[in-house]
């Protein structure tokens, strides 16, 4: 293996985006951080780095265990990085989190039943 990598190729190899275009555009907006510092695609990685990556509304604070060049399957593509604990904790917390409102908001939503169109209308009636 080497002993360092471009981040963007990096970022692609461990699937976190499809492309390495996507990655690029990613570290130019950016949604990743190594070491606590913004960064550039052209940026090498190494084994040890501390990623803080965002995609989207979920956000994975990453530590570098491996280095590829090449895409590879899922499962290896998992061996590449290990999740900090509390990065792991707060990401399950916001999914939870919107899966709740999602519950929220399914409970809600929909024409209104047979009672409750009577219930509107009395009220309206002022009944």
């Amino acid at each position: 293996m080497t002993e360092s990598v471009r981040l963007d190729k990096w970022l692609w190899a461990a699937r976190f985006f499809k492309t390495r275009g996507l990655s690029q555009q990613a570290l130019k907006g950016g949604k990743v951080e190594i070491n606590g510092h913004r960064a550039k695609p052209s940026r090498l990685v190494r084994e040890g780095d501390r990623l803080r990556i965002t995609k989207g509304e979920q956000l994975f604070e990453v530590k570098v265990r491996g280095l590829l060049e090449r895409r590879v399957s899922a499962p290896l593509a998992q061996e590449l990085y290990a999740e900090t604990e509390e990065g792991k904790r707060s990401r399950e917390a916001l999914q939870e989190q919107r899966r709740l409102e999602h519950d929220d908001e399914s409970a809600r939503s929909g024409r209104p039943d047979k009672h409750q169109r009577r219930q509107l209308r009395r009220f309206r009636s002022g009944e």
